[in-house]
């Protein structure tokens, strides 16, 4: 899939109606559409990196994903800070439903389904 047919990529450079919660110069977050936990945001880097199978290992990769864990965790503080559980995780392929990386950030409880 290219760049410009991946919605991930079109959410992070692209002005949509999706509301962000935070953007820099790496990484844009969101909530998740189909939210499985009392609060569930997603946190992409704007670089399109189709999963964690194409994560380098190095600086800059470990920098990105490292970014991408403190600003969920920094979400959640801000907007879950009752929930005392928080979970932080990415899909293995084939288990991702959008080819873009992204960091699921979840606080406590899940929702039933």
């Amino acid at each position: 899939m290219s760049a410009s047919a991946c919605i991930f990529c079109q959410i992070a450079r692209i002005p949509t109606t999706t509301r962000l919660l935070y953007q820099d110069e790496l990484v844009v977050a969101f909530q998740d559409i189909n939210p499985s936990a009392f609060r569930h945001y997603l946190v992409i880097p704007i670089e399109h990196i189709p999963t964690v199978k194409n994560l380098q290992r190095g600086q800059q990769h470990y920098t990105l994903v490292t970014h991408m864990l403190n600003v969920g965790k920094s979400l959640l503080q801000q907007d879950a800070a009752q929930s005392n559980e928080h979970r932080f995780g990415f899909h293995q392929p084939p288990f991702n439903s959008v080819d873009h990386l992204h960091l699921h950030c979840l606080a406590l409880p899940f929702i039933p389904w």
